[in-house]
C-alpha cells in the first residue's frame, strides 16, 4: 500500500505516487518518460518518443466523442529539484517521499515535484480510465520545462490534430491563466586570476530567507542570497576589513529565487571588530528592508582555520564585488494594461566560482519583447564592462492573451456551473508552454489551470488535496463538454 492509497482521487495519487517513485529531475527525465511510453503500451495507446525524451500519447475519442474536435491534454515531466540541508538524498537518482500532512501532499526534506507532476497524474489517470467520457485525446508530456521551456521547444508538433490545448501547470485552483511572459536565461562570465594569500578563512552565510519561485513569486518582495553577498563584501571595505575571497556559491537554480548563499574569505587577522561590525551593519539593514518578507534573515560567520590559500587576485574580488553589487535583480517594471501583473524582471539564481571564472546564472521573463531585450542588453552592457561576458539561452516566447477564446468560454461555463461562481482570468509572469506550442501549432486555442500547490520549487511545496480532487471533477467535467 502506498502512502497516498487512502486519498481520493484514487488513481491521480496512485499515478502521483508512483511519478514520485521515479527521479525527473531537469534533464534526468528519461526513467519517468520511458514509464509513460510503458504505460502506453500497456493500455494499447498509439505513443511516440522523441530523442529528448518528450512523449506524445494518442487516445481516440469515446463513443458519442467522434465528433468532437480533439484536445490536447499538456504539461511536464521535469521538476525543480530542491532540499533542506540536512536531506541526504540525491534527486538526480533517489525518488522523492511523499507525506501527508493534515490537508496536504508534501515530501520529507525536497520539492514535491507537484510542479508538474500533477499533470501527468491527471493525464495517465484520464487514459486508464473506463468511464470518463472524451473527444480524441493527444497528451504532450515534455521535458526541461523548468530550465528554459527546452523539451517543448525542440518537440515536433506536425502530427498533432487538436487545436484546443488544456496545459495543467498553474498552480491556484479557481484562476485560468490565458497568458504568461516570454524568457530567457543569461549566463555571466567573469574572469579572475588567483595568488596565494596567508590567513584565516571565515565562512560567511547569508541564510534564513524563504525563497521561491521567480516567476510566480518575484512580486513577493523576497530578498536574493546571492546580490547580497555584495552588499556584504561592500560593508567589509566600507568598514576598512582587508579580505581576500576564496570561494563564493548560491542557489540551486536560475528559476528559483535563491535562499542561501555563501563567501569563504581570507582575513589577515581573523574575525576582527571591523569584521563583525560589517557584519552587524549587514544583519540590521537587511532586517529593516526585507524583515518583513524574510523574516529569518541574518549572517552567519564560521571561522575554518589558518593557512596559505589560493584566493582571488584584488581586481578580480573587486570585479565580483562590483558585479554583485550592481546586477539588477528582481522586479523591473509593472505591467500599465493588467493591474498587478509583473511586466519584467530577473532573477539571479546560481553564482559558482573555480579556478578560472565567476558565473552568474539569471532567469529574465517579460511579457513585452522589447523589454526583454532591452533588459539582455543591459546585464550584456554590464558584464562587458567589468570584463567579462555573457551567453544566452532557453528564448521561449510570451503567450499573448486572446481578447476571443472558445475553449476559455467553456471553462468559464463549466466552472460556474461546478462552483458558482466565476472563475478569474489572468495572464501570468511565470513562463507556460502555451507560448512555444501556440506558435508552432496554428489556430491553437490555450487554457491553463490547476489545483493549489503552495511553495513550488522549495522544500515547503505542498499539494491541496481537496483542491486536487476538486480541480480533477472540474477537468473531467471539461473533457465530457458539449456544445
Amino acid at each position: 500500500m502506498g502512502v497516498l492509497s487512502n486519498l481520493e482521487p484514487a488513481s491521480v495519487f496512485y499515478y502521483f505516487e508512483e511519478i514520485c517513485g521515479i527521479p525527473h529531475t531537469s534533464h534526468h527525465e528519461k526513467a519517468l518518460s520511458d514509464y509513460c511510453v510503458q504505460f502506453a503500451k500497456a493500455h494499447g495507446l498509439a505513443c511516440r518518443q522523441d530523442e529528448m525524451g518528450n512523449v506524445l500519447i494518442k487516445a481516440p475519442a469515446t463513443p458519442g466523442y467522434e465528433k468532437e474536435p480533439g484536445l490536447i491534454l499538456q504539461g511536464h515531466l521535469d521538476m525543480v529539484g530542491d532540499k533542506t540541508a540536512d536531506c541526504p538524498l540525491d534527486l538526480e537518482k533517489d525518488a522523492i517521499h511523499p507525506v501527508v500532512d493534515g490537508g496536504y501532499v508534501c515530501a520529507e526534506g525536497t520539492t514535491l515535484g507537484g510542479d508538474d507532476g500533477i499533470a501527468v497524474a491527471y493525464a495517465l489517470a484520464v487514459l486508464d480510465a473506463k468511464d470518463i467520457p472524451h473527444p480524441a485525446l493527444e497528451v504532450v508530456l515534455t521535458v526541461c520545462e523548468e530550465v528554459g521551456l527546452l523539451g517543448a521547444s525542440a518537440m515536433d508538433f506536425s502530427d498533432l490534430e487538436g487545436r484546443i490545448l488544456v496545459n495543467i501547470d498553474s498552480e491556484e485552483e479557481g484562476v485560468l491563466t490565458a497568458g504568461c511572459a516570454g524568457g530567457r536565461r543569461v549566463e555571466c562570465h567573469l574572469p579572475i586570476a588567483r595568488v596565494p594569500v596567508t590567513g584565516t578563512a571565515v565562512k560567511a552565510d547569508v541564510i534564513g530567507l524563504v525563497g521561491g519561485h521567480s516567476g510566480t513569486e518575484i512580486h513577493k518582495g523576497r530578498a536574493n542570497a546571492i546580490a547580497l553577498l555584495g552588499r556584504y563584501l561592500t560593508l567589509l571595505s566600507d568598514h576598512g576589513a582587508e579580505y581576500a575571497v576564496l570561494t563564493l556559491s548560491g542557489g540551486a537554480k536560475e528559476n528559483v529565487i535563491p535562499k542561501e548563499s555563501s563567501v569563504t574569505l581570507v582575513l589577515p587577522a581573523g574575525i576582527t571588530e571591523a569584521v563583525r561590525a560589517a557584519g552587524a551593519d549587514f544583519t540590521a539593514q537587511m532586517k529593516a528592508e526585507f524583515g518583513t518578507a524574510d523574516p529569518g534573515i541574518r549572517l552567519q560567520l564560521t571561522e575554518e582555520g589558518c593557512g596559505e590559500y589560493d584566493a582571488l587576485d584584488a581586481n578580480s574580488a573587486e570585479r565580483l564585488r562590483k558585479a554583485l553589487l550592481l546586477m539588477p535583480w528582481g522586479v523591473q517594471s509593472m505591467s500599465m494594461d493588467v493591474p498587478g501583473l509583473v511586466e519584467t524582471s530577473l532573477n539571479l539564481g546560481v553564482a559558482e566560482l573555480d579556478d578560472s571564472e565567476a558565473i552568474l546564472r539569471f532567469s529574465l521573463r517579460s511579457s513585452v519583447p522589447s523589454a526583454k531585450e532591452l533588459l539582455s542588453c543591459k546585464l550584456q552592457t554590464l558584464t562587458e564592462l567589468l570584463g567579462g561576458s555573457v551567453r544566452f539561452h532557453g528564448d521561449y516566447p510570451a503567450w499573448t492573451y486572446a481578447r476571443e477564446s472558445a475553449l476559455r468560454d467553456r471553462c468559464i461555463a463549466v466552472y460556474e456551473a461546478q462552483y458558482g461562481a466565476k472563475p478569474q482570468i489572468v495572464a501570468i509572469h511565470a513562463g507556460l508552454e502555451c507560448g512555444i506550442l501556440s506558435g508552432k501549432i496554428e489556430g491553437l486555442d490555450c487554457i491553463s489551470f490547476g489545483p493549489n500547490l503552495l511553495h513550488v520549487h522549495t522544500p515547503n511545496e505542498r499539494a491541496d488535496i481537496a483542491s486536487v480532487a476538486r480541480v480533477w471533477e472540474y477537468l473531467k467535467a471539461i473533457l465530457a463538454y458539449k456544445e
